[in-house]
């Protein structure tokens, strides 16, 4: 399938691919902090756990590219928590307070509006019970979906960043990829993708709307 190379009015169509947790959202590290807390745990049991302990990270990895489910790897990772935390809905209690990133939606809407072409790219951290993208209501925002437990892998595989081109429709240097994630951008960027690492919002908002030609306007 292909698509217009131009937007109406007549500019260059881009495409936005975009990466989800710490660009569509906020930093969720004090809200993990402050959920630890909540259940009676070290304020940084959450990262230590996922990111630190062998079995922790084997969990996670296996979560992000289908291996397992949620609901497994809810049982799995509360059990290294502590005998205490209870698995039900594991990681929507973790995640349920993290908000959106305001101006990085508002910038995606601007560019959609303006005619270019949206992806989102996400290492998934589970879709059920609890679904993060419906969480943030960010879903239907995308003309592409490329999440990393429905594809069967991950970044930094420059595999994935290859079907998000395929899916995207537009050729790697016209797009953009947006992630928090330095280790993440490298493989896009090989392909030619222009790169966006994202360490403050409104910075990379800034970038952005000079790249796409848009002006993100929050709400009232």
């Amino acid at each position: 399938m292909s698509y217009s190379m131009v937007t109406a009015d007549g500019d260059e169509q881009r495409g936005l691919i975009l990466d989800f947790a710490g660009v569509l959202t906020a930093s969720p590290i004090d809200v993990h902090r402050a959920w630890c807390v909540s259940e009676g745990l070290a304020s940084g049991a959450w990262r230590g756990t996922l990111n630190d302990h062998p079995e922790g990270r084997r969990l996670y990895a296996a979560l992000e590219i289908g291996e397992i489910g949620q609901a497994e790897w809810n049982e799995g990772t509360a059990a290294l928590l502590g005998a205490h935390v209870d698995p039900v809905n594991l990681m929507g209690r973790a995640w349920a307070n993290v908000p959106a990133a305001r101006r990085m939606v508002a910038l995606a809407r601007a560019a959609r509006e303006a005619g270019h072409r949206l992806a989102l790219l996400s290492n998934s951290f589970g879709l059920d019970p609890f679904n993060p993208y419906e969480h943030i209501g960010i879903w239907d925002l995308f003309d592409v979906h490329v999440v990393s437990e429905l594809v069967g892998m991950a970044k930094p595989d420059p595999a994935i960043y290859e079907l998000a081109l395929e899916r995207i429709g537009l050729p790697a240097e016209r797009c953009v990829f947006v992630d928090d994630h330095a280790v993440n951008l490298p493989p896009a960027a090989d392909l030619g993708i222009a790169t966006v690492h994202v360490t403050d919002e409104d910075t990379a908002v800034a970038e952005l709307e000079a790249l796409l030609g848009v002006t993100a306007v929050l709400a009232a």
